[in-house]
This record gives C-alpha cells, structure tokens and sequence, in this order.
C-alpha cells in the first residue's frame, strides 16, 4: 500500500509542477488577499477531480484490459505533446 501511495504521490506532484493549473493557482494568489482560500480551493479541486479519475478508472477497467488503457492514455499524451508544440492548445 506504501509503495502505491508514494509513486502516485510523486507521479501527481511532479505533474502538477509547472502545469497550467499551478500557473493560474499562482495567478490567483497574486490578486487576491485571501491567500488560504485560494488555497484550500485549489486543493479542493484537485482532491475531487482525482477522486473523479480515480473513480472512473475503477469503473472502465472492468470493460477494458489494463493495457489497452495504458496504450490510449500513452497516445494521449502524444496528441496532446504535439497539439502543444504546435500552439494547438
């Protein structure tokens, strides 16, 4: 149990850096004085849209394989990186 809490801990944190989602929470905290309610916001929305993906990858992996799963989020990715350097996104 260990183990998967601390690769996930540091799979989310390092994610997370840098990402746009942390570039907006620095925005917020810049215009505003209630720097504990942008903070207690931010981790809110993160705490529920991890509960929400955690929630629906339990779901989807009773009707598609692990690897099928992996293969499509790997391509995802790929999309998205090139969506990215392209100025797509």
């Amino acid at each position: 149990m260990w183990r998967v809490f601390i690769t996930t801990f540091g799979l989310v944190f390092l994610a997370e850096l840098g990402d746009k989602t942390q570039l907006a929470t620095m925005l917020m905290a810049t215009q505003c004085k209630a720097i504990w309610a942008v903070f207690l916001g931010s981790a809110l929305a993160l705490v529920l849209s991890s509960l929400i993906g955690v929630m629906a990858g339990s779901v989807i992996v009773r009707y598609v394989p692990p690897h099928y799963l992996q293969t499509a989020a790997g391509i995802g990715f790929i999309i998205m990186g090139g969506l990215l350097l392209w100025g797509k996104i």
